[in-house]
């Protein structure tokens, strides 16, 4: 699974991050993000690319998992 660490980032930076990393096609992905904005964007872009998207969210940070 490759993690992608988008933590501190602003946006449009998280999801430029994960459409490069998809853009490698393996089935799963971990996706690290720190902002609400970040994680709502980043969900929407993996759904639409035809991935299931998950995240679990501790003392503020989220770790999105992304699935095939």
């Amino acid at each position: 699974m490759k993690t992608i660490d988008t933590r501190g980032l602003s946006c449009p930076e998280p999801v430029i991050l994960t459409k490069k990393a998809l853009a490698l096609n393996e089935s799963e992905y971990e996706v690290l993000a720190d902002r609400v904005t970040s994680r709502d964007n980043i969900i929407g872009f993996a759904e639409d690319a035809g991935y299931k998207a998950t995240y679990v969210e501790n003392n503020g940070e989220y770790k999105i998992t992304l699935k095939k």
